[in-house]
């Protein structure tokens, strides 16, 4: 599965490791992804995607209504 947050579309960057020395190597930044079953009020059943700690923030303050609307649009593919 790709490393990416199925509701905001966050994925990897990229940057430099930097070493005492001030060496710098590439390096791969992930986002902090969570699988979590939530609870869509407007479908009427759980749902789970794989989603960034900021886009579950996100939806906890503001509801399930866009996450409902990506589902009935095709935008999220779900089990």
């Amino acid at each position: 599965m790709a490393r990416r947050c199925q509701i905001t579309g966050v994925g990897p960057k990229s940057g430099s490791s930097i070493s005492h020395a001030h060496n710098k190597t590439k390096r791969r930044f992930l986002p902090n992804l969570q699988k979590k079953r939530i609870w869509v009020k407007e479908l009427n059943r759980y749902v789970t995607v794989k989603v960034s700690t900021s886009a579950l923030k996100t939806i906890s303050k503001n509801g399930t209504a866009e996450l409902a609307k990506m589902i009935l649009d095709k935008k999220i593919k779900v089990n």
